[in-house]
């Protein structure tokens, strides 16, 4: 699979100048999890929490590289190939992890998808990715996610297995990929020997929503994924001695980053929590001894708020990172105080991981009034909309550059929007300040971020024309103090329609959208607000849905 750069030669120089400044190399993340199996193998390399079985597991680096090792085999001798995409719908379980460091071995693609994606999203993604496996849980708050994979395998020709995490039988994941001791086999060095993935090929896919109303795959190598750690760990000193508690899906590039892929790359341990409840963080904080985390806003608020920080010990807990919203000047004095963190905010995108980050030693004002500074390897400049470069302190369109950028979209090089130098516009608006610290100030694309998750606008609104009483839909942003914000629907009505909140609700379930991107409030309107030309002023239903939200 080409790795979807704008042209092979343009790749090639990128490659070229990232290995001459030292920013990419020729390691692997699977070379740093064999290098801590080596050194220390008895240290545990995660614990992972399975709260549909109501257990905790524990791996040492020792059982992760061999299990890794199972894995990739396994693969192999099922005809998955190098540049094959294998798809996955896990939760936070040790499955997950094992599955990409198996893939990572052999050059496969692994392709986490949120475990919140129904029929609707699972259908376009499997297809046009054309995954040749799925893996998913047996059940995973109380959904059959068999049930689903079945029902949609029809469409798939390509998908040639669909494994069960939990299941039984020969495509329970067990029985297909840990069964056999594949890396005990007389040639089994010589297979992986062979299959070892050049750190330029594609290792992950992860479909970012954006505006366009279908979501793009974001691809990134071996040398995106560790160019985006290294300054991000040096930054915010962390090292082997840490433990890392990841809550965020590992199927969003949050989790995937620096849940995943992070502690492997320190050889430092990881605790995975795959439902998000403060009271249980606040006791695996105290009983696993974690010392950062990273999630959206609303996972600190939820935390610093619990009655449990007064039950556990909490102070192991030195940082908790956070980006996808602003962060209240009083939500950051309440954090430092109940649970004595560093809250460190930060800006990143699925295509490419943490850009900006606050450091450690900044003054709360940092935290509260931006976005932070870009990491090493990293760059960020603001512009008009002619590409001029603006001045500190003028708000204009975010662009940024840098060796942890992802190396294309999945089959649409025309989406990719990064000019002749490099410079990727991401979307936003911002402005910097003299020391060099971004604020994001909006977004001049429509999109709606609740609990640091992107609801695709424009799949909403038209699956909304498609309910038999609407004759216009606009779909905005409503501010939320836990979440951000919501999403709030307006609608005008065909005449003699009549439509409630609760029949809107169920429409949208009858066509297996995913629940996260359902409007949570119903507006009917007479006319929507537009323009002379007729396109529909959003900026005034934005003023409404505000008005919303604060009389709620």
């Amino acid at each position: 699979m080409h790795p979807m750069a704008a042209s092979s030669s343009a790749f090639d120089k990128r490659v070229e100048e990232m290995t001459r400044a030292g920013l990419w190399g020729r390691r692997l993340v699977v070379d740093y999890l064999d290098e801590a199996a080596r050194l220390k193998p008895d240290q545990a390399a995660l614990t992972a929490l399975n709260s549909t079985l109501g257990q905790q597991t524990t791996l040492s680096y020792r059982q992760l590289k061999r299990l890794s090792e199972r894995v990739a085999l396994s693969l192999v001798a099922q005809g998955v190939a190098p540049g094959d995409i294998v798809s996955c719908q896990l939760p936070n379980w040790w499955e997950m992890v094992a599955l990409y460091l198996g893939c990572a071995r052999i050059g496969v693609v692994l392709n986490p998808i949120m475990p919140i994606f129904r029929q609707r999203e699972l259908s376009y993604m499997l297809s046009f990715a054309e995954s040749v496996m799925m893996v998913v849980p047996r059940l995973f708050r109380g959904f059959d996610y068999p049930a689903m994979a079945a029902e949609v395998r029809a469409g798939l020709p390509k998908l040639k297995r669909v494994l069960v995490v939990g299941g039984e039988g020969e495509d329970s994941f067990a029985a297909a990929m840990l069964a056999r001791r594949f890396e005990d086999e007389p040639g089994a060095e010589a297979i992986l020997r062979e299959r070892r993935p050049d750190p330029n090929a594609p290792t992950e896919l992860l479909y970012t929503s954006g505006t366009t109303g279908e979501p793009k795959g974001v691809l990134h190598s071996p040398n995106t994924l560790l160019a985006a750690l290294r300054p991000f760990a040096r930054r915010l000193g962390l090292s082997q001695r840490d433990v890392i508690l990841m809550a965020s899906p590992m199927a969003h590039q949050t989790g995937f980053l620096y849940g995943l892929a992070m502690p492997v790359f320190l050889g430092a341990r990881a605790v995975l929590q795959d439902v998000w409840s403060a009271e249980q963080a606040a006791q695996l904080i105290q009983d696993e001894g974690v010392t950062f985390t990273m999630a959206a806003t609303p996972f600190l608020m939820d935390l610093a708020d619990s009655p449990a920080v007064e039950r556990y010990d909490v102070k192991p807990l030195a940082i908790f990172l956070t980006a996808g919203a602003p962060i209240p000047r009083a939500l950051v004095e309440r954090a430092s105080s109940r649970l004595g963190v560093k809250v460190i905010s930060a800006w990143g995108m699925t295509e490419n991981g943490a850009v900006t980050t606050t450091r450690p030693l900044d003054p709360p004002e940092k935290t509260i009034n931006t976005d932070g500074k870009p990491l090493a390897g990293s760059e960020v400049r603001v512009v008009d909309e002619s590409g001029n470069v603006l001045p500190a302190g003028v708000e204009g369109r975010l662009q940024e550059r840098g060796a942890c950028d992802f190396l294309g979209y999945l089959k649409r090089p025309d989406l990719d929007n990064r000019d002749a130098q490099g410079w990727f516009d991401t979307g936003d608006l911002a402005r910097i300040d003299a020391d060099g610290y971004i604020r994001i100030t909006g977004r001049s694309k429509d999109i709606i971020i609740r609990g640091g998750e992107n609801i695709p606008v424009v799949e909403v609104e038209n699956l909304l024309y498609q309910h038999p009483a609407i004759q216009d839909a606009a779909v905005v942003a409503m501010p939320d103090a836990r979440l951000g914000e919501r999403a709030c629907a307006f609608v005008t009505l065909r005449p003699g329609k009549e439509l409630t909140f609760e029949e809107l609700t169920r429409f949208l379930e009858e066509r297996h959208m995913a629940r996260h991107y359902f409007p949570e409030r119903l507006e009917v309107l007479e006319q929507l607000p537009r323009t002379p030309s007729g396109k529909i002023q959003k900026f005034k239903l934005r003023e409404a849905a505000h008005a919303f939200a604060a009389t709620r």
